[in-house]
């Protein structure tokens, strides 16, 4: 299926955001991300936070030289994902300390982004694959893609700034697998990412990391994403209606990363 795609312009805000979030990184580090960031947390507006936020996981890459970017992921919810919040994780590639060659984990001292209650965040490219596949495809606990597979990938820049596809998978930064507490050759306490053991059992965690296929293991990065509504989507998900009666319809609004700049392409 081929979409086509023109990109809109600028608004002088969102062009001094994106400067801005350069010359703090450049002259004055991550401290400078975390105040900037907290400026954001009682925004409404989905869209100038997510460039703002791709704009610096790509200035991240740059000054770190190293794969960097976004992660959009659900907290971990005892009630399942369509009650769980969404976020924007900062992470970089680490193989010192994941002990995986497309290893990554989150950026120390950068706490993650969340997203308004109202809107969520959900993977173009897989929800585009399903159409294609399976036509009849909806969403639920019973199929290979679900809301938790939706709602989680992310997307990577490279040393150059530039959005590249790059295999990942996200593990805490002491590099366990499946860390469990209660054993002391396992102990992980990284705050973003762990084991669901971990988070149910000992309050340590936010999100799920990547040891638990299907939904969570090692995927590809992505360009594009859908925004959504998330009432409107939990009702047509209770309906059965999820997929073919409303994801579908947003897919021509999907919004892609250019390749070179990092900003977003609407139509």
């Amino acid at each position: 299926m081929k979409t086509a795609n023109k990109q809109s312009g600028r608004t002088l805000v969102e062009m001094a955001i994106v400067i801005a979030v350069m010359v703090l990184l450049g002259g004055l580090g991550l401290p400078a991300v975390r105040s900037f960031i907290d400026s954001f947390e009682s925004g409404t507006g989905a869209r100038p936070v997510i460039s703002a936020a791709l704009a610096s996981a790509r200035a991240i890459a740059a000054k770190e030289q190293r794969y960097a970017g976004i992660r959009f992921q659900k907290v971990y919810h005892p009630e399942g994902p369509l009650k769980a919040s969404q976020y924007m994780i900062f992470i970089v590639n680490d193989y010192g300390k994941t002990r995986l060659a497309p290893g990554f984990r989150a950026v120390e001292g950068l706490q993650p982004i969340k997203l308004p209650d109202s809107i969520g965040v959900m993977d173009y490219e897989l929800v585009n694959q399903k159409i294609i596949s399976d036509p009849a495809w909806e969403p639920s606990s019973n199929h290979p893609v679900d809301v938790t597979d939706l709602t989680t990938f992310s997307i990577i820049f490279s040393p150059t700034g530039k959005l590249v596809i790059h295999d990942l998978r996200i593990r805490n930064r002491d590099g366990i697998y499946m860390p469990d507490n209660s054993v002391p050759a396992k102990v992980s306490l990284d705050d973003i990412f762990n084991s669901e053991e971990n988070i149910i059992n000992y309050n340590v965690g936010m999100f799920v990391q990547d040891d638990y296929p299907p939904f969570l293991d090692r995927e590809p990065s992505r360009r594009a994403f859908v925004i959504y509504d998330r009432r409107e989507f939990k009702q047509a998900y209770e309906k059965g209606l999820a997929y073919s009666g409303y994801l579908v319809k947003l897919m021509p609004d999907a919004i892609h990363i250019n390749s070179y700049t990092g900003t977003m392409i609407e139509k």
